[in-house]
């Protein structure tokens, strides 16, 4: 009596194991639903007509960004909160600034290496 209430509370599941194959029809069966998914993502994920990873053209959505110029960099150094806690280089805002022009210009040469 209380699985058939709790089935009842349930209300109408759809059924998740049903797929469609390529064709667009149903497929029903454990195995064949086993292998529609394994030849969708053999074809999603295999690349034809590469022969190296190296030859393949990359496109990323980032713009391209230019190289900051120590002014830049002594703004932001300038900018910085002195009394913060420091992230996870664990090098305190306060020891950053202290430095001045000598630690401004070791940090452009990191940034444009």
């Amino acid at each position: 009596m209380y699985s058939g209430i709790s089935h009842f509370k349930k209300g109408y599941q759809a059924r998740t194991d049903i797929v469609k194959d390529e064709k667009r029809d149903l497929v029903i069966d454990y195995h064949n639903i086993l292998a529609t998914w394994r030849n969708h993502f053999s074809q999603l994920l295999n690349v034809h007509g590469v022969i190296d990873v190296r030859q393949m053209e990359i496109h990323t959505a980032e713009p391209m960004v230019s190289e900051p110029s120590a002014f830049d960099i002594k703004m932001a150094i300038l900018m910085l909160k002195r009394y913060k806690s420091p992230s996870v280089d664990k090098i305190p805002a306060k020891l950053i600034k202290a430095e001045g022009r000598t630690n401004c210009s070791e940090i452009h040469k990191l940034m444009v290496i």
